[in-house]
């Protein structure tokens, strides 16, 4: 058995990402942030689906456009694939722990 908070690295000096299961249409990550952010100018535009929770922590999304979303701890969020976004912002203060679905319609 495992668990999602388990085994979190020593070191963060880049962000983790961890696939946990994964097959033709789904994939299952966990990701590990500490006050990591998608560089200025970069955005996500992803071929898949993306539900994504924050478990553990917190962030904030800005799709392209502008609008803004907070993520808490169980907070989540659908992103429809090919929505443009970025990660503004994760606590610099403690790890924060996201579960991340990828799947296809």
């Amino acid at each position: 058995m495992n668990n999602i908070f388990a085994e979190l690295p020593d070191n963060l000096e880049q962000e983790v990402f961890e696939t946990l299961i994964s097959n033709d249409g789904v994939k299952v990550e966990r990701i590990i942030s500490k006050g990591h952010k998608t560089e200025a100018g970069q955005w996500y535009d992803q071929d898949l689906n993306e539900w994504v929770m924050v478990l553990k922590g917190a962030a904030r999304l800005v799709f392209e456009g502008g609008e803004s979303v907070e993520l808490n701890e169980g907070s989540y969020i659908n992103i429809p694939a090919h929505q443009k976004h970025r990660v503004d912002w994760t606590d610099p203060t403690q790890e924060t722990i996201w579960l991340a679905i990828h799947y296809s319609e």
